[in-house]
């Protein structure tokens, strides 16, 4: 039997590591396509599109610290995460689908439909994505074989965002374009988090899992906890600016590729594959990185060099194609970085956390965690739908980008280059609140004041 302050078997890694599946197709395809579709499918203006794809995210503002604690205070044989990863995730990939289901073709129902539809599954997403985040603090006790397992994790959800966010919008041309090749790739998506959902679930399934014998007694008692955790909240605020970053060079790839590559067909892909691809190549240097130079340094290291790439691609009009991909790959080795470590260190604030008050509340932190990701995911298009608006970008219900003026054009360079590099660059400053050393997550387990009991539930 495992225990938690130990390392882990690799089919644990392997099957965790399979819930990155749902969390990189979600997190990437409605960032990718969400807003083109309302935008040059369902004639759905600018302004109004960003509009509809934050508000329904920002919900999950509220929605993910409930998901957390009621996962937290939940006893069951499979233990307290498993069962919201079955059931969370097979909804999601439900009601992914019926997103771009488009029942009432193009117009103003189409696009209250689909904020509706988007509001649904954004709930689901929440009751698989707390608890899928809260494991890892819970499977084991030592802070290195978590970076192990968020190496892993992040190794998946590179393939993950690869897949989905490169092959969705062949899926989409293969299909017809507009609203029947739309409706293809939800179905494809939808299958990729089924395999996610139930690959975790069974993944896990020996996996042991700490707890500890009692939480604080209501929600707001446990937001104030969080609250008093000076390393969760600056690392908590730094990587929300950052998820804005990213999201908003995951809204503009489409528009990016149409306007300024004049690729609209094979751009996408090309993209996606130049940003993910060496994701997949680094993450064992980052991993040494991190082992040479600290988990925080290696953080703002990677921050910066996404940074530098984005503003490098602002010369993609004088560059050729094959040097805008290649500064596009240099974004993506900075990507893997910033997100393998800022995972690697919200584990060691909740083990740190855990020890101090001895109550076991992983789920509030990785509430609070994933509905801040989740709002800057979802902020990021709002922010690019602004631009395009305050820009002059026209909509089309033809399924077929509209052509556009010089300053719209201008318009979607600028949101795809300058704007994602201050988002990313700019929050590393935040960092310097994070205080924990490896002293400090040496000493948590033994923290033995509080009491805390660490018991297998994998029983």
């Amino acid at each position: 039997m495992t225990e938690t302050g130990g390392s882990l078997p690799r089919r644990v890694h392997a099957g965790y590591a399979l819930g990155s599946l749902v969390t990189g197709a979600f997190g990437t395809v409605p960032g990718l396509l969400l807003l083109p579709y309302l935008t040059d499918t369902l004639g759905v203006a600018a302004g109004v599109a960003a509009l509809l794809v934050l508000l329904p995210k920002a919900w999950d503002v509220l929605v993910n610290p409930v998901a957390g604690r009621i996962s937290d205070r939940t006893r069951s044989r499979w233990g307290a995460r498993r069962p919201y990863l079955l059931g969370g995730g097979l909804a999601l990939a439900v009601l992914f689908a019926a997103i771009f289901a488009a029942p009432f073709g193009a117009g103003p129902a189409a696009g209250t439909y689909v904020a509706v539809a988007f509001l649904a599954t954004a709930t689901a997403f929440a009751f698989f994505q707390v608890p899928y985040v809260a494991m890892p603090a819970e499977l084991t006790g030592d802070p290195a074989e978590r970076t192990r397992l968020m190496s892993w994790r992040i190794a998946v959800l590179a393939l993950a965002i690869l897949v989905s966010g490169a092959v969705a919008p062949a899926v989409v041309t293969a299909g017809g374009d507009g609203v029947p090749g739309h409706r293809w790739m939800g179905l494809f998506v939808a299958a990729l988090i089924v395999a996610g959902t139930v690959g975790a679930f069974l993944g896990t399934r020996s996996a042991p899992s700490g707890t500890v014998g009692e939480s604080e007694p209501s929600l707001r008692a446990q937001l104030a906890v969080a609250a008093r955790n000076r390393p969760f909240r600056a690392l908590l605020a730094c990587f929300v600016i950052q998820s804005a970053g990213v999201a908003t060079v995951l809204a503009g790839v489409k528009y990016f590729a149409d306007q300024v590559l004049r690729a609209p067909d094979s751009g996408p892909t090309l993209l996606f594959a130049c940003f993910v691809g060496p994701a997949l190549l680094v993450m064992p240097l980052w991993t040494r990185a991190g082992a040479r130079l600290g988990k925080r340094t290696a953080l703002v290291a990677a921050s910066l060099l996404f940074a530098a790439g984005a503003l490098a691609l602002v010369a993609s009009p004088a560059l050729p194609a094959a040097g805008v991909y290649a500064v596009v790959a240099l974004i993506g080795v900075g990507y893997a970085g910033q997100q393998v470590f800022a995972l690697a260190m919200l584990p060691d604030c909740i083990a740190y956390d855990t020890a101090r008050t001895g109550r076991r509340q992983a789920g509030v932190f990785t509430g609070l965690w994933t509905a801040g990701e989740t709002f800057g995911l979802a902020l990021g298009p709002g922010i690019y739908g602004l631009v395009l608006q305050l820009s002059g970008y026209v909509s089309s219900s033809t399924g077929v980008a509209a052509t556009q003026s010089a300053t719209a054009r201008l318009g979607v360079l600028l949101g795809f280059t300058v704007l994602p590099a201050l988002l990313v660059a700019a929050p590393v400053v935040l960092l310097r609140g994070y205080t924990l050393t490896p002293a400090d997550l040496a000493a948590a387990p033994s923290s033995g004041d509080h009491g805390v009991a660490v018991v297998d539930e994998s029983r």
